[in-house]
């Protein structure tokens, strides 16, 4: 590539990458997209809850997102990872592992996030599998299945709400003793939810399929599907060399433009909302992208 010096650089080429990528292309601006290819959700088998592509595979969408995003000829591909970027006078400086360095005048970050996955063995192999984060993206699959919920206090009651409603043989697994107040509890039981504090060991699969789950007392629990909510990081500490604000979730903060509160910094995706899904990354990246095509217009005017 001879070409270092870009009108915008895309940190992050998934489903809000090429979206931004997308809307920037059209518009005829020179664009980057700097991409390891390992997305979050790689071990996938299906996604849904996104119209016209509705049980596809993520490789099928982001592999038919990158071919439309190639007919753009300003547009183009490094297949890396960004380490750190820098302000400079004239705007960024993005520079990658292998020691590279790009330019560019605005920076979209949509890096997605990093899911830190628990000290217990079988539960990497089943996410995103079988150990579901959402019911709108996979709940439907898993109807009326033996299903639990890994999880404590506040968010373990809503989501037990939330997952209710998908299947009637439904525990909830605290994995220690349970933060729930009494009344909490007595709600769950009003609504014939199982409530097991047991230390878990580990979860038996078929290839990322849960068989049962193994308490550390020896006992065990058949089951279909567990939703957990994992924390995360951000993927790259990219923002913290630019020095953009996290929210106390530890997202990245924008406002309703999609602007970081660094100037010429944009970010949209997984790695500044709860909402993680395929359509509303593609979303995101969209308004984004044309976010940004309006800034440099509005300056080179």
């Amino acid at each position: 590539m001879q070409n270092k010096n870009f009108d915008v650089i895309i940190i992050g080429g998934s489903y809000a990458g090429l979206s931004a990528a997308m809307a920037l292309g059209r518009s005829l601006r020179n664009v980057l997209i700097i991409d390891s290819g390992k997305p979050c959700n790689r071990q996938t088998p299906h996604s849904h809850n996104f119209i016209t592509h509705d049980g596809n595979t993520p490789k099928e969408i982001s592999s038919l997102a990158r071919k439309d995003v190639e007919k753009y000829t300003t547009v183009q591909f490094h297949e890396g990872i960004a380490t750190q970027i820098l302000k400079n006078n004239n705007g960024f400086e993005v520079e990658t592992l292998s020691n590279e360095r790009f330019y560019a005048k605005k920076i979209v970050l949509a890096s997605g996030v990093k899911d830190i996955m628990p000290n217990i063995p079988g539960f990497e192999e089943c996410w995103g599998i079988s150990v579901l984060h959402c019911p709108y993206c996979h709940g439907y699959e898993v109807r009326n299945e033996v299903t639990g919920i890994l999880s404590n206090g506040d968010m373990a009651y809503d989501f037990s709400k939330l997952i209710f409603n998908m299947t009637k043989n439904l525990t909830l697994f605290t994995n220690e003793k349970s933060t729930l107040t009494q009344e909490q509890i007595e709600k769950l039981k009003q609504n014939k939810i199982n409530l097991n504090e047991e230390e878990i060991d580990r979860i038996e699969h078929e290839n990322g399929f849960i068989q049962k789950i193994i308490f550390k007392n020896g006992s065990s629990a058949l089951l279909k599907a567990l939703y957990a909510k994992r924390p995360f990081e951000q993927n790259f500490n990219i923002t913290e060399s630019l020095g953009c604000e996290l929210t106390e979730q530890g997202f990245i903060k924008v406002d309703p433009m999609q602007k970081t509160t660094i100037p010429g910094v944009f970010a949209c995706g997984d790695n500044v909302t709860m909402m993680r899904s395929v359509a509303n990354a593609i979303a995101q990246g969209n308004f984004a992208g044309a976010v940004v095509n309006k800034e440099l217009s509005e300056e080179e005017f």
